[in-house]
């Protein structure tokens, strides 16, 4: 596993080298990317019946989690400027149901945000965004993205180990 996440990380930053001035727009999205792909195969991991397990009453389900994760990424992109696509129904989200449905509509988002933050220019990464939870510049703003799709791949991992479900990439070991 040390081997594939050093030769990872030196794709990754040959890749952002390569992009020249779009060094740190290159790098978040490769690095969201990965995450976005280990949170995908933690979804796809978790059976149909385990996307409505939750660790305890008034926290999210399994589903749950996976669909504010998707409504997440359209959130943060809108404050940043991109309007989600126009068949996303924000105020709806959360009424996605069943894991083919959740999946789909988490890799869409997914697809969404990872266009959007290389369409941030780099000199405009110290304008303000008004995130509506505090005020952050927009190269925050990607790191923000980037964060808390990783905050609940932690949270996903830690369903998984409760559920009994081995997170794929561990399993390859």
């Amino acid at each position: 596993m040390k081997k594939l996440t050093t030769l990872l990380f030196s794709l990754v930053s040959l890749v952002a080298f390569a992009q020249g001035d779009n060094t740190v727009q290159a790098s978040i999205k490769n690095m969201l990317a990965y995450n976005q792909g280990q949170v995908i195969q933690l979804a796809e991991a978790f059976s149909e019946e385990q996307y409505d397990w939750r660790p305890m009453e008034g926290v999210n389900s399994v589903g749950e989690a996976l669909m504010h994760i998707a409504g997440a990424n359209y959130y943060l992109a809108s404050k940043m400027g991109f309007a989600p696509p126009e068949d996303v129904d924000m105020m709806n989200l959360g009424k996605v149901t069943g894991k083919e449905n959740i999946i789909a509509a988490l890799k869409k988002s997914n697809e969404f945000v990872l266009d959007k933050i290389g369409m941030v220019e780099s000199e405009n990464f110290d304008e303000e965004v008004d995130f509506g939870f505090g005020k952050f510049n927009r190269l925050s703003g990607l790191l923000i993205i980037m964060e808390h799709n990783g905050e609940h791949k932690g949270q996903l991992i830690a369903y998984a180990r409760s559920n009994g479900v081995v997170p794929p990439w561990s399993a390859a070991q």
